[in-house]
């Protein structure tokens, strides 16, 4: 059994527990569900955006600890601050140490930033969840899902509000999955056998996905000339946290590679404060 396999074993098993906890009813009685979801991908997509979705996570099963010290709030204000367009944060405790308190507290601390629920999405019941907690988009991970359930699951998110990332880590999962119901696509650049990560995967499966859909990519992304790359490649935005969840001040790790960015990339640079 892989890890992956493992973590949607447990998933299902706490999924059922929250649906005997808390009734779909109660979910939708709930303040946040009533809320207009923001656009992630306007805000990912305008030519003033760094395109940066940065993400709060305190661990991962293939680091283990990562930060277990910083605070919701004043992180993911900090990544607003900094120039963040999305934010993300983890939902699953289990694997990576997140609760829905977590996503509570960033929605809070920032009312007019999009907010990514992090985790792995298996049930329609999370998307009633997601919403009920001031969610704006949804993450579906091919790997986990048939290509039918990313069909299903991602039309019922639209018909809620919610704006969908679709996650792939090769060609395979990538024609087998995409649908029209999903409205960013993500590719993650790390081996779910191996763990490593390269960001050829990205290079290699841009052309592949069509403009119709915004393009993110996801893991390894430590540095500006790296995020330049892909930004010629032909991506929209850039899903990092470990690179800023792993200093002392993610916030300002987050400024550091903006100012980076903008400094050295005379073209970004020009879109950015145009």
């Amino acid at each position: 059994m892989t890890i992956l396999d493992e973590i949607i074993a447990q998933k299902r098993i706490e999924v059922e527990q929250r649906k005997a906890a808390t009734s779909p009813l109660a979910l939708e009685q709930m303040p946040d569900f009533k809320r207009q979801p923001l656009s992630a991908r306007e805000a990912i997509q305008d030519l003033r955006s760094t395109g940066i979705i940065a993400e709060f996570k305190r661990k991962s099963p293939s680091k283990g600890i990562i930060n277990d010290q910083a605070d919701v709030a004043t992180t993911t204000q900090g990544y607003v601050q900094a120039g963040a367009a999305v934010l993300s944060v983890l939902t699953d405790e289990p694997f990576f140490g997140g609760t829905p308190a977590d996503l509570q507290t960033a929605r809070i601390a920032n009312p007019s930033t999009p907010i990514l629920r992090k985790d792995f999405i298996v049930d329609q019941y999370q998307l009633l969840e997601a919403k009920a907690w001031g969610a704006d988009l949804v993450l579906l991970i091919a790997a986990c899902l048939t290509p039918a359930e990313v069909s299903m699951l991602s039309q019922q998110a639209q018909d809620m509000g919610l704006q969908v990332l679709l996650e792939v880590h090769d060609e395979d999962e990538l024609d087998r999955s995409l649908t029209h119901s999903v409205d960013l696509v993500g590719v993650n650049n790390r081996n779910l056998k191996t763990f490593t990560t390269s960001i050829d995967t990205s290079l290699r499966l841009v052309e592949r996905i069509p403009d119709t859909f915004a393009k993110i990519t996801e893991s390894g992304l430590r540095d500006a000339q790296t995020m330049y790359s892909l930004f010629r490649a032909g991506f929209d935005g850039f899903l990092i946290g470990e690179a800023f969840m792993k200093t002392a001040n993610p916030a300002a790790a987050l400024q550091s590679i903006v100012a980076d960015y903008t400094s050295h990339m005379p073209t970004f640079a020009n879109s950015f404060t145009s």
